[in-house]
């Protein structure tokens, strides 16, 4: 039987066996394992598609600096390195990810909730007229997924990334 995170914008679906909060315990001691170097795989709903790292810097302050980088792969073949920075901030429920230019601008504040033995969170950003619903699940085995649902009038698709140990 499969399970899926309850919420409007759950898509994703894994197997039962694939979801629990062993490791990641409680929705506060999710940020406490996230430090440390993450193995990524995203694909997009455009066919394309990346491979790279991602690592968690703890910083003075307690943050998280979140960069990952690697290689993308467009549906012609054509590949890119790309780049991407955050800041991840503990909270007791969660965390908060910020864009990590200049002013550390929030993008969004996740609240992780238990359901079915699955530790899941959902936010939504607005980008300009365009609309960033995004959902992340703690799953049994050590790693996690990051799915964004991205529409409006200038972007439409959904990105899945699979982060692991």
């Amino acid at each position: 039987m499969a399970r899926q995170c309850s919420g409007v914008y759950s898509r994703m679906m894994f197997a039962d066996t694939d979801l629990a909060p062993t490791i990641w315990n409680n929705p506060a001691g999710v940020f406490a394992q996230l430090s440390g170097s993450w193995s990524l795989t995203r694909t997009l709903s455009t066919g394309a598609s990346m491979t790279g790292e991602a690592i968690f810097t703890p910083r003075n302050d307690g943050a998280l600096a979140y960069r990952e980088t690697g290689k993308l792969q467009l549906p012609s073949g054509q590949t890119f390195d790309a780049d991407r920075r955050y800041i991840y901030r503990g909270t007791d429920d969660g965390f908060s990810v910020f864009f990590a230019e200049q002013s550390e601008e929030l993008f969004h504040r996740i609240v992780l909730h238990g359901v079915d033995g699955v530790l899941c969170g959902h936010a939504h950003h607005p980008c300009r007229a365009d609309i960033y619903l995004s959902r992340y699940e703690f799953r049994r085995d050590r790693s996690f997924t990051l799915v964004h649902d991205v529409s409006g009038p200038t972007k439409n698709y959904q990105s899945q990334t699979l982060f692991r140990r």
